[in-house]
């Protein structure tokens, strides 16, 4: 019924509609639902394959039955670490960017963040500082939207939750910022470490948001922007020394907007040079260097070392 859960012929609909080609407002005014209904729906149980009407009945089904078990242990003081507060207000940031409000921005990062994906709102007003009612009203938006939920803890408390798959809700409508998201999600494992659970969280979401926005995007190699963009970073590949954009263009044979508009791509697309980045080295000039969060530190330390002193090149044979 209308306001109600989806029904599996609810799906079936949206799938038939979604192959005709409408729209997610016209799917949402025939069903009698919202659109972010429909929206919410169909990037939750998007695949490679596209929306399959069983497949998201069999999820949602899934979803009703999972109920996450409050862990023990999560820290009860403030910032576990300083890098830790550094990487959720920057996140929060990002999010603030793609239409999150400030402080609902910053909660669901604290959650995301979380050991055990849950905070009581005693733990979040220590980590961030702010007031109680600050708390209970960001949550209180963050539940309308579906991004949290509610678990019992010790006493009358409640812990405050996100599901590992809460990143699928998340949609945003403007694909650079999914890119910039997907870039900070990775640099994120790399501070709280592979194999821990908010790692995990991170990588999952890393994926889906640099997935969903190709998606977005339309393709991102078949873009004629995109493919200027790659030009340009083989160009700079092959320079190994920092170029302007007017030397691009001359070297390309490109007008110098052209050249200019790969460069602005690159930026609000840094996926699309994945695993290279392509930075600024001072006076309107660029250079490609590796992405920072390709490699740990130990692996770049490894990198840079060299071969081990007991370890003998391997001789050639006759």
């Amino acid at each position: 019924m209308p306001g109600g859960r989806l029904t599996h012929e609810d799906r079936r609909q949206i799938a038939g509609w979604l192959a005709e080609g409408l729209g997610y407002a016209e799917i949402a005014r025939r069903l009698g639902r919202p659109t972010s209904t429909i929206s919410r729906e169909v990037a939750r149980n998007s695949a490679p394959g596209g929306y399959l009407a069983d497949r998201a009945q069999h999820s949602a089904g899934q979803r009703a039955r999972r109920r996450r078990p409050v862990q023990a242990g999560e820290p009860t003081g403030g910032w576990p670490s300083e890098p830790v507060r550094g990487f959720v207000e920057r996140f929060a940031t990002l999010l603030v960017g793609t239409g999150f409000p400030r402080m609902p921005a910053r909660v669901f990062v604290c959650l995301l963040t979380a050991g055990s994906g849950s905070l009581t709102s005693a733990e979040l007003v220590r980590r961030l500082q702010v007031s109680p009612a600050s708390v209970s009203k960001a949550v209180g938006y963050l539940e309308t939207t579906g991004l949290v939920g509610r678990a019992k803890d010790t006493g009358r408390r409640e812990r405050y939750v996100v599901d590992d798959d809460v990143w699928l809700r998340a949609l945003v409508t403007d694909t650079g910022a999914h890119a910039e998201v997907a870039a900070a999600a990775r640099r994120g494992i790399e501070i709280f470490g592979p194999g821990t659970p908010a790692a995990g969280r991170l990588e999952r979401m890393a994926r889906f948001f640099t997935w969903i926005g190709e998606q977005m995007y339309g393709g991102a190699l078949a873009d004629a922007a995109a493919g200027d963009a790659l030009t340009v970073v083989a160009a700079l590949v092959h320079a190994a020394r920092p170029l302007t954009a007017d030397d691009l263009a001359g070297a390309l044979g490109w007008p110098a907007r052209r050249a200019a508009a790969a460069l602005d791509t690159l930026g609000r697309r840094p996926d699309l040079a994945d695993p290279l980045a392509v930075e600024q080295a001072g006076r309107g000039a660029y250079v490609v260097a590796p992405r920072p969060d390709r490699l740990t530190p130990a692996q770049r330390e490894a990198l840079t070392a060299g071969p081990r002193p007991d370890r003998q090149p391997a001789s050639r044979s006759s």
